[in-house]
Formats: C-alpha cells, structure tokens, sequence
C-alpha cells in the first residue's frame, strides 16, 4: 500500500465507490461516516490526505476542518455540491488544500490527491531528519521510525515527539509541552500531556524508555 487517506463521507454509495477506487490504486482507503467519527479516527492514526465531505449531519466538513488545522497539516480536499465562491473562500481559510465539486471524476480527484502528497513529501529538505538513538522523525513526510520500523502516531503524539527530539537533553515542562503542541488558547489541564505520553510510550514499545519522566519538572527525551 502506497498512501492511507480518510474518506470522510455521509453519503454510503459515494463513501463505498471511493474506497473501491482507492483500493484499486493499492492505496488503504478508511472511511468515516461522520465527522466526529473522523476526528476520532485523525486522533488515532496518521494519514496522507483526507477527502473531506462539507455537507455532513451534526459536525460539517468545515468544522472538522478547523480542529484538523490546529495541529496538523494533512493534506485536506473537500467534495462538496456547493459551488458558490465565498464557500470556497471559506474553506481554503479554514485550511483547505483543494476543493472537488460533486459530481466529479475520480481520475481528476486521484490526480489532485497525488499531486498534493507529492507536494508535501517533496519538500523534503537538508536537516529534514532528526534521530536519537533509535528513533528518527522525517519532518516534510511527518513519518516516524523505530530501528527502521515506521510507528504510526496520531497528530498529537507525533507533535509532543517532534518537541522533545528538538529539545533533546533538556527537561520540557508541562506546561511548555501544552503551549508548542495544543497552542496558547488551550483550556484544557497539564494531564492531557501525561496521557499523550502515555499513549506515545505504548507506541514506541521497546523504546519508550528514550522518554524520561523528570519528577515535578517534566519530560526530555535521551538517545
């Protein structure tokens, strides 16, 4: 399989066609009927590119475009009936890569999607690598590997390992970690970082010592 994309879509026939056709690619289609259910699924793993419907019951495209941009920059294209100018506009402002107006041909929005990670993979550049120990972390494909195995982390874990391997050696706190990976208008509590750790940890497996938990100060990561 060459890239893993979200198919968020209410719509099951359209939903079903897409997965079809990207499997047919040797691509791993994942659908999602929602948008909660697709943030869920962004929260537990990583992707290429994410196919976006705007219209959606409950959470719309657009919404979920937003929480997506707060810390991640996944390739986003809408499938929308909407043609009109300033929802475009509106979209592109949230963060959006590109729109497709349904219908559409799904050679052209394969083209668009290929184009897109194409983009983002090339932008690889000198210092694009960051290592330590047995980890290393390609910053323009946001791909993580341990002893050469790629681990599929979610935005938020990808982001806490990406801070401490640019810190390696020195003791981050809480509340620094919350500020460069949640943002400064977080509301949330300092726990939400054990947790991400946590679950980062669990991912790293063997390697999850490579984190250090320094008592009533925070983490740093050695390697």
């Amino acid at each position: 399989m060459d890239y893993r994309i979200l198919i968020v879509e209410d719509e099951p026939k359209l939903r079903a066609l897409l997965c079809d056709w990207l499997a047919g690619k040797k691509d791993e289609p994942v659908p999602a009927a929602n948008g909660r259910e697709a943030l869920r699924l962004l929260e537990d793993m990583s992707f290429d590119a994410v196919l976006l419907d705007v219209m959606m019951p409950g959470l719309d495209g657009f919404s979920v475009c937003r929480a997506v941009r707060k810390d991640s920059d996944v390739p986003i294209i809408f499938l929308t009936a909407l043609s009109d100018e300033e929802d475009k506009l509106y979209g592109y402002e949230l963060g959006a890569d590109d729109y497709v107006t349904k219908p559409f041909s799904m050679a052209v929005l394969y083209a668009k999607v290929d184009a897109l990670i194409h983009r983002r993979r090339g932008s690889m550049r000198t210092g694009d690598l960051l290592t330590a120990g047995p980890l290393s972390l390609r910053l323009s494909t946001r791909q993580v590997f341990a002893d050469g195995t790629e681990v599929a982390l979610s935005p938020k874990e990808y982001a806490l390992l990406e801070c401490l391997m640019k810190n390696r050696g020195l003791v981050l706190s809480r509340e620094q970690l919350l500020v460069r990976c949640w943002g400064y208008d977080y509301e949330g509590e300092a726990r939400a970082v054990d947790t991400q750790i946590k679950r980062l940890r669990e991912k790293l497996g063997p390697h999850a010592g490579c984190i250090k938990t320094v008592i009533k100060a925070g983490y740093k990561l050695e390697g």
